[in-house]
C-alpha cells in the first residue's frame, strides 16, 4: 500500500491546464522531492494533494483511501500534515502557546471557553515531546518574535506534527533561512519517525538532494521525469530544463 498515488491528475484554472495527467506514488516511510523551474505547478501540485483546490480530473489516493473529494480536514484525519511557505505562527504568543493551540486543534472534544488548554489530558507532555524533538523546549517561554526564523521554521514541521500525520507536505520549507541554518533544518526532517512519508518542494538543489530518495520534475505542468538524485543529476533533459535554468537566470517558487 502506498502512502500516497495520483492517476492522471489535472488541474485547470478555466482555459488554462495547470497540472496536466500526473501520475506518480510515494511508499510508505519514503522521503520525496517535487522540483521545477518558475511556473512549473508545485505549489498547485501541493494545493490539489492538500485539498485547498479541487481536482479537475484524475484521481488521489492516500494510504488505499480514495481522497479525490475529500475535504482538507478529512484529508488531515486521513493522516496529512502541511507546512507553508510562510510561517503561519502567533507571534506575539510564546512558543509553548503555539504548540499548545496547534495539539488543542487535534482534539476532537470541543472546546470549553473557560478551562486552560492545558487541562486536556496530556496535552502539556505532547507539547514538550514535540519541543525536545527541536531542541526548542528551553525556549518555550520566548514569544515566538523573538527567535530566529530558522527556529520558527522548525516550528512549522513541528506544528504539522500536532495530528500525528502519517504524510508531511513541506513547501519550501528553507525558504528565507540563512546558509548556516540550512543544516539543523534538514536534520530536524532526517529525524522524524521512519514511518513517517515526506514530499517536499524546494529551489536548494542542496535541501533537495540532502533530503529525497526520490525526485519527481515538472516542467509546465507536466511530469518530465523521476528517479534518485543521482539519476536526476544526470538526465540530460532535467540538466537542460531545470538544473540549466537555475545555473543561468536564478530560481524562483511556482
Amino acid at each position: 500500500m502506498q502512502a500516497l498515488k495520483l492517476k492522471g491528475l489535472s488541474k485547470n484554472f478555466g482555459g488554462l491546464e495547470v497540472l496536466k495527467d500526473i501520475s506518480f506514488d510515494l511508499e510508505v516511510g519514503e522521503h520525496a522531492a517535487v522540483i521545477g523551474p518558475n511556473g512549473a505547478g508545485k505549489t498547485t501540485l501541493f494545493n490539489v494533494i492538500s485539498g485547498a483546490l479541487p481536482i479537475s480530473s484524475g484521481k488521489l489516493e492516500m494510504f488505499g483511501r480514495d481522497i479525490t473529494k475529500a475535504s482538507t480536514h478529512q484529508r488531515i484525519q486521513y493522516g496529512l500534515g502541511r507546512s507553508f511557505q510562510i510561517t503561519r505562527l502567533f507571534p506575539d504568543l510564546t512558543i509553548l502557546d503555539n504548540i499548545l493551540l496547534a495539539l488543542h486543534g487535534t482534539k476532537p472534544s470541543r472546546y470549553h471557553m473557560f478551562r486552560k488548554v492545558v487541562a486536556y489530558d496530556g496535552i502539556m507532555e505532547k507539547a514538550e515531546q514535540l519541543l525536545q524533538q527541536i531542541d526548542l523546549w528551553y525556549l518555550r517561554s520566548k514569544k515566538v518574535k523573538a527567535i530566529s526564523y530558522g527556529d520558527q521554521r522548525k516550528m512549522e514541521i513541528i506544528m504539522s506534527l500536532a495530528s500525528d500525520p502519517k504524510l508531511i507536505l513541506l513547501d519550501e520549507p528553507t525558504a528565507g533561512l540563512a546558509i548556516d541554518e540550512i543544516p539543523s533544518f534538514i536534520n530536524t526532517v532526517k529525524a522524524l519517525s521512519g514511518s513517517t512519508t515526506v514530499l517536499l518542494t524546494s529551489h536548494d538543489m542542496d535541501v533537495v538532494f540532502g533530503l529525497a530518495e526520490r525526485v519527481i520534475v515538472l516542467y509546465y505542468g507536466q511530469f518530465i521525469a523521476e528517479g534518485t538524485p543521482e539519476e536526476i543529476q544526470a538526465d540530460p533533459k532535467v540538466r537542460e530544463i531545470y538544473l540549466g535554468i537555475e545555473e543561468n537566470e536564478g530560481y524562483a517558487e511556482s
